[in-house]
């Protein structure tokens, strides 16, 4: 398995058009990419542009068919416009012991 913690943060006065975006790439992940087992979206209660990103997928093959997509290369372009590329954070961890039903 491969699991990604994204973090980055909404530019401000662009919180309808991020909600929108991410709201589509969870869509079109879903819809087309069966090695992605999680992708989930949220927001930092205490931040409201805080935005973290779980994802799981099924091995290294889902993930770079993941990164390959369209929907990915789109949401990437917004980088920019809707997010702050500066505050972008990426991590790939190490599952050591849990489940999920």
């Amino acid at each position: 398995m491969q699991t990604i913690l994204a973090q980055f943060k909404i530019n401000p006065g662009k919180e309808a058009e991020a909600e929108e975006a991410m709201k589509k790439m969870a869509a079109s992940v879903e819809a087309s990419e069966a090695g992605a087992l999680i992708y989930i979206f949220h927001r930092d209660r205490r931040d409201a542009a805080q935005i973290t990103v779980f994802e799981v997928y099924a091995d290294d093959a889902a993930f770079a068919a993941h990164t390959a997509t369209e929907h990915t290369g789109q949401f990437r372009s917004y980088f920019g416009t809707l997010f702050d590329p500066a505050s972008v954070k990426i991590d790939r961890l190490e599952r050591i012991a849990g489940f999920s039903r």
